[in-house]
């Protein structure tokens, strides 16, 4: 698998932004294995940069975001010795709603690093997981509508990387396969439930069934969202999205969106907010070894 991104990672970046690259640094603990494989093809040094906290838990199934970016901040630490005055290479298993990949970008440029390259393992995730695991809504991945190669830079742009590289589909299918012992089986496995990456799911998926698993998901966000909006209003620090929701109540959109009522529901609502948060970085930086998990209110 790591040879493959390599290899991806070639074609991708040009000969001079390879040859800047001072270190590859896994993000632990999922991407240790691929990452000295990338090292090895690209012939950069691998290094260790993060120190990780191993008592929070997988930060992408936490309920809420500010949940989602604290477990960030306490889950992993970075070595500026390893980071200042590098162009460093980051290696994790996937990139999946961008809140984790943006807050170790964050962390590495804080650390003293001067361009900062991401490769994901896996491919752009653009649907929803049906099989068990409540991933994110399919509105809240970053690369829902962003999974053309030509809108990878946005992506880039939005986790705040100089560059993002992803694997390809078919050469994470082919690493899997061939990591298959022969033995182990009757036959060798030639296909996987990739369902995340294409919406080409295994089973026949009902039509509807993701428009009502939205609404229902919406749903349960109504209370979160309007108590939300009460207390930025009562701190002063609110937007006119929030002004209208507490004065107005809300709605829940046919693609799970909570709104103000009177919202004409469009295709900007998600644009508009993604921008608010593209032009204010992660702040409020925490040493991991000062906070606990549950030192903060569910939000």
């Amino acid at each position: 698998m790591g040879s493959r991104l390599a290899d991806k990672i070639k074609r991708v970046l040009t000969p001079e932004e390879i040859s800047d690259i001072d270190v590859i640094i896994p993000i632990p603990e999922t991407s240790v294995t691929s990452a000295p494989c990338v090292a090895a093809v690209l012939k950069k040094k691998f290094v260790q940069g993060f120190v990780k906290n191993r008592y929070v838990f997988r930060t992408f199934i936490m309920p809420g975001q500010t949940q989602r970016k604290q477990g960030v901040k306490r889950k992993l630490n970075a070595m500026d010795e390893e980071f200042a005055g590098k162009n460093v290479l980051l290696i994790d298993d996937s990139i999946v709603r961008g809140t984790t990949a943006r807050e170790i970008v964050t962390m590495a440029r804080e650390a003293g690093a001067k361009k900062v390259y991401f490769a994901s393992c896996a491919p752009p995730v653009t649907h929803a997981h049906i099989y068990g695991i409540d991933l994110a809504s399919p509105n809240e991945l970053v690369a829902h509508d962003h999974g053309q190669d030509r809108a990878i830079d946005e992506i880039a742009r939005y986790i705040g990387a100089d560059r993002v590289i992803f694997q390809d589909l078919q050469d994470l299918k082919a690493a899997c396969s061939e990591a298959v012992v022969s033995k182990a089986a009757p036959s060798k496995p030639r296909d996987f439930e990739v369902g995340v990456f294409c919406g080409d799911y295994v089973t026949p998926v009902d039509e509807g069934y993701f428009q009502h698993l939205e609404e229902v998901r919406g749903e349960t966000r109504k209370m979160k969202v309007m108590e939300k909006a009460r207390i930025a209003v009562a701190n002063g620090s609110v937007d006119q999205e929030e002004v209208d929701m507490v004065a107005k109540g809300v709605k829940v959109t046919s693609n799970g969106e909570v709104v103000p009522a009177d919202a004409q529901v469009n295709g900007d609502t998600k644009r508009r907010r993604r921008s608010r948060e593209e032009s204010s970085p992660p702040k409020d930086r925490m040493d991991i070894s000062l906070h606990n998990y549950r030192d903060f209110p569910a939000s």
